[in-house]
């Protein structure tokens, strides 16, 4: 990979991971991104469950406000 780099940037990332190669610092701020990316995808996907199906809506369970009030009697 060849590609132009804010320079400021790269000498800063350089000291907070010194030791290690460029090709190595990018990498990891590679897998950074896919894991920032990952988590978004999942935080997404709770968001829109808990928004078709709310939490307090009755299930096979029961519903959250009774087992609450159950719960706060003991």
């Amino acid at each position: 990979m060849s590609t132009t780099v804010d320079a400021e940037l790269l000498a800063r990332a350089r000291e907070i991971r010194s030791g290690g190669t460029d090709a190595s610092l990018v990498e990891e701020a590679l897998q950074a991104l896919l894991r920032n990316h990952r988590d978004a995808e999942l935080d997404e996907a709770y968001a829109r469950a808990y928004s078709e199906t709310p939490v307090e809506a009755p299930d096979e369970w029961g519903d959250l406000t009774t087992f609450l009030d159950a719960a706060t009697r003991r």
